[in-house]
């Protein structure tokens, strides 16, 4: 007998688009911009207290990329679970793609899967999402126009005991990189916050969104991270999307 879907009636769809028929070429993702957990899994063994932590999501960063899609007209693509279901920036593949425990954190729900529980995760939820990406950066190179990968992130204020001064980070590595280092170019001319030239993280070997939609292609990308204490308030975080939506047109338009 066949196995029961992972979702149900009641889960969101493993794919969120805003503004599909965006007139820009640029592409928004949001790969970790929520924290819901299929019904089927109940609550992974997590208290509520940690499913609303940094382990469980990017805080902030679906209200950010529904601020940035209208001021930049950018397609803003996002998937609702969050990442201790499955991590979308992470090569399925990978035992980092589905983790035991987090930040100190065990994720008991997570504990001792099988193949066939880890192959459920991945074609109910990432599949889905890095498929419609696909679709979005192919439908614009079909009409001879050449996409930008922009994926929004933000990162805990403080990891352990160790603070992190930097307001935004830019994550670049293989690939054309020229998208990135206009930006970093474009923040440090403001001169008035800190910005991480790949801090708070690198990207390497263990992203997976930018590598596999941006670098075979040869297309500009941009990984961004922001302080989640940023994105916090209203007023705060509507400042920073429209700062960030000039300083990305205009190293845009400075690469172009």
């Amino acid at each position: 007998m066949p196995s029961q879907p992972l979702l149900g009636e009641r889960d969101p769809a493993p794919v969120q688009v805003l503004n599909e028929d965006a007139r820009t070429n640029i592409i928004l993702v949001g790969d970790h911009a929520g924290n819901a957990i299929p019904s089927a899994l109940g609550d992974l063994g997590l208290s509520p207290a940690d499913r609303h932590r940094h382990i469980a999501w990017d805080l902030g960063v679906r209200a950010l990329g529904e601020h940035l899609s209208p001021l930049l007209d950018a397609t803003f693509i996002h998937q609702p679970f969050s990442r201790l279901v499955i991590d979308c920036n992470r090569d399925p593949r990978s035992p980092t793609s589905i983790m035991e425990a987090s930040d100190g954190t065990p994720v008991p729900g997570n504990i001792g899967l099988g193949a066939e529980a880890r192959e459920a995760r991945r074609t109910a939820i990432h599949e889905p999402y890095h498929a419609r990406i696909a679709w979005e950066m192919a439908r614009r190179r079909g009409h001879g126009a050449r996409p930008v990968l922009v994926a929004l992130h933000s990162f805990t204020p403080v990891l352990g005991a160790t603070p992190r001064p930097w307001q935004l980070g830019i994550l670049h590595h293989l690939g054309d990189t020229s998208l990135s280092h206009a930006t970093l170019a474009r923040l440090r001319q403001d001169g008035s916050f800190k910005v991480g030239d790949n801090e708070p993280y690198q990207m390497d070997g263990m992203d997976y969104t930018v590598p596999r939609h941006a670098y075979e292609n040869e297309l500009p990308y941009l990984e961004v991270e922001f302080r989640q204490d940023l994105l916090v308030d209203p007023g705060e975080l509507h400042g920073w999307a429209t700062r960030f939506a000039r300083w990305l047109t205009e190293a845009i338009a400075a690469i172009s």
